[in-house]
């Protein structure tokens, strides 16, 4: 049996470009890594306080007193602990189109976190849904 070597090959120098030397750099994918994974922390906090968990939560507990000029919405809001909320309320007709929008302010009582409400929103026609669209911090 014959054996090989192997060699490396030689090449006349300046006649291919710069040779690498056969060792990987890894420094900058990982500092790019770290950048990445550092940017992606600082936006996910970022957008966390923005749009997650909110101090101000609504739900709708349902509507009555349906009528072709008026809809009362009933829901309960969370605040912080005796605080207050400002909170958009609107009234849409079967379709889905809006026929009414009011803005309303509650409080909690004392050392309460939930907000219990029902407010009357004018309509221009029969109003089918009620809807909490937003609330905020009182101000």
């Amino acid at each position: 049996m014959s054996e090989t070597r192997a060699t490396t090959p030689v090449f006349p120098p300046g006649r291919y470009g710069r040779r690498r030397d056969g060792r990987r750099r890894l420094l900058l994918p990982a500092v790019l890594a770290v950048l990445v994974g550092v940017a992606a922390v600082f936006l996910a906090i970022r957008l966390y306080g923005q749009y997650g968990d909110p101090d101000y939560d609504a739900q709708i507990v349902g509507w009555t007193d349906v009528t072709d000029r008026q809809l009362t919405i009933r829901f309960t809001v969370r605040v912080p602990a005796g605080g207050s909320a400002t909170c958009g309320l609107r009234a849409r007709d079967y379709d889905g189109a809006e026929v009414g929008r009011r803005t309303v302010t509650v409080t909690a009582k004392g050392s309460a976190r939930t907000v219990d409400a029902s407010e009357v929103v004018p309509t221009s026609a029969r109003a089918t849904v009620g809807e909490v669209v937003r609330c905020a911090a009182a101000g």
